[in-house]
């Protein structure tokens, strides 16, 4: 008989493995920008290597298994994919030449000559191999639901160089997801942790030296060819080093000193670097989001308690707080640009802050406030908020704000800081309350995993929200293609904010700031193909 021990092991593995999913959630993850570039740095003009800063540690490289936002950025130097997004929202052909789908299937040309690093080709039964392994539920990919479909199953075709991915249920925005899908040689399936500190990929780059904590090397590939708008390597810096630097000013220190090409500075370190010129582009994102924990027996499964809580906020100083007054208030609940869909599902939507109205929700559900605490049948209403810390001191400071407003009202709250690899986990695990987790994504459907159907170990849905008019919205939606469900998305995704399910805080510009070099980005990060060494 197996050990209850083994057991709890095996379901912890599995809500982490899943939980990667979140992060695709967090900060990494930006809409496409235009070029930016600044003074030369690190090895002069036409200098051959470029020096990326990250704020932590991606943990494993595993194209297969981890969607943390920081592995996503860096993975994209390593593993092409079948198509490309341009900052008009428009598909770029990729490894796939062309395409055709319905709201049920898509069929992909895989273009000739793409080969992994090792010399195999890429060819379409590699990529049907890819689809099948991911949609496998027994391998509990957390790419399922966001780069590949739901009930997914791909056949190839040799001759025809085609690959036909099918599925049961809708799948209206197939091809753009395949976006997300990071390409390798079957022969990489068997084994997906082997890649969890190496390569063996389809990209631009191979990497070739990797110190967890301190810095990853990526080196440009010979005979690169199938970039996006028919881009080769030819032009790219022959070497791009990630460095892993945790502290903001730090970075944009070294950004400044020369040492560093490029640094994701959200904080208040941008009023100097502003003042120094260095330039930047910048796309708006989702910056802060309540997530609440309706797990049975915990407070927030309330919808009585949601809004009280919510009620006693006042969410637009928490906002201007956490950005340090470069916000604004947000319109969406995370479909960051180039999305198919947009329009305000948030103003209007959420309870106005107003504490005599949240003290009577609460009496209204039978609490009763005594010492100065609100209690029901003898337990008092308390609540832990638990963030990220590395999105920056200034939602630290608003987080606290947040715990200050909960506890004058009478709640007993407390904050509670995580790692960003660890508040993935804590959202997985389940022993959470309130999380300050904002979710990114490009695509409506993507989130449904996050707001609709099983929680963890099963499924992504972290809160454990069960919301029919959002389900049902979402499935009609789903049965229509591409654009033509945005009004019904748009709909789906107000019936979570007005239920109180999630509640979007703030959004912010998301800024690249650059030196010695141009690119762009996208929703992973930078854009490989058009990364270029720049002389001012």
């Amino acid at each position: 008989m197996a050990s209850t021990a083994g057991t709890e092991t095996s379901n912890r593995t599995a809500r982490r493995t899943r939980a990667a999913a979140a992060v695709v959630t967090a900060l990494g993850l930006v809409g496409t920008a235009s070029a930016c570039g600044g003074d030369t740095s690190a090895g002069g003009p036409g200098g051959s290597t470029v020096v990326v800063a990250v704020a932590g540690d991606p943990g494993s490289l595993s194209p297969t298994t981890s969607l943390v936002s920081t592995a996503l950025a860096m993975n994209s130097f390593a593993y092409d994919t079948l198509v490309h997004i341009g900052a008009d929202g428009s598909l770029i052909p990729g490894v796939a030449e062309k395409w055709s789908a319905t709201t049920t299937s898509a069929t992909f040309t895989i273009r000739p000559g793409v080969t992994c690093e090792d010399g195999s080709a890429l060819t379409a039964e590699d990529v049907a191999a890819e689809y099948n392994h991911l949609a496998d539920p027994k391998n509990q990919s957390p790419m399922l639901g966001l780069s590949v479909p739901v009930t997914a199953v791909a056949k190839a075709d040799k001759a025809a160089r085609t690959v036909t991915v099918t599925t049961t249920k809708p799948a209206p925005f197939i091809v753009q997801m395949s976006r997300l899908l990071p390409l390798l040689c079957e022969k990489s399936l068997a084994t997906p942790t082997a890649l969890a500190r190496t390569t063996n990929a389809s990209g631009p780059y191979r990497l070739t030296e990797a110190v967890p904590g301190d810095h990853y090397t990526y080196v440009r590939r010979d005979g690169y060819s199938w970039g996006p708008r028919g881009s080769t390597g030819a032009d790219l810096p022959g070497k791009v080093v990630v460095k892993v630097v945790a502290n903001e000013s730090t970075a944009a220190n070294l950004l400044m000193a020369g040492q560093i090409n490029v640094a994701l500075v959200n904080g208040a370190d941008q009023d100097r670097l502003d003042a120094a010129k260095v330039k930047n582009r910048s796309t708006e994102a989702l910056f802060g989001q309540l997530l609440f924990n309706q797990a049975a027996g915990r407070p927030a499964a309330a919808l009585a308690v949601r809004e009280a809580l919510v009620s006693v906020l006042d969410l637009r100083q928490l906002g201007s707080v956490a950005t340090g007054g470069k916000g604004r208030p947000p319109t969406g609940i995370g479909e960051n640009a180039p999305t198919p869909c947009s329009g305000d599902t948030v103003t209007g939507n959420l309870p106005a802050h107003d504490t005599a109205k949240a003290a009577a929700a609460l009496t209204g559900a039978g609490w009763t406030k005594s010492g100065g605490t609100w209690t029901k049948d003898g337990r008092p209403l308390a609540v832990q908020l638990s963030y990220a810390t590395n999105q920056g001191p200034q939602v630290g400071s608003a987080v606290e704000l947040a715990v200050q407003q909960w506890t004058s009202f009478g709640v007993k709250a407390t904050a509670k800081p995580r790692g960003s690899g660890s508040i993935v986990s804590t959202l997985a695990g389940g022993d959470w309350d309130i999380a300050w987790a904002p979710i990114g994504v490009t695509l409506p459907d993507q989130l449904t995993q996050f707001y609709d159907g099983p929680p963890p170990p099963k499924g992504n849905n972290f809160g454990s929200v069960a919301n029919p008019e959002y389900h049902r919205l979402a499935a009609q939606a789903s049965a229509k293609p591409g654009a033509d469900g945005c009004a019904l998305w748009n709909a789906a995704d107000a019936a979570l904010v007005k239920n109180v399910d999630i509640v979007p805080v703030v959004s912010k510009a998301i800024r690249y700031y650059a030196k010695g070099v141009t690119f762009e980005v996208d929703g992973s990060g930078i854009v490989p193909s058009t990364l270029r060494r720049s002389a001012g």
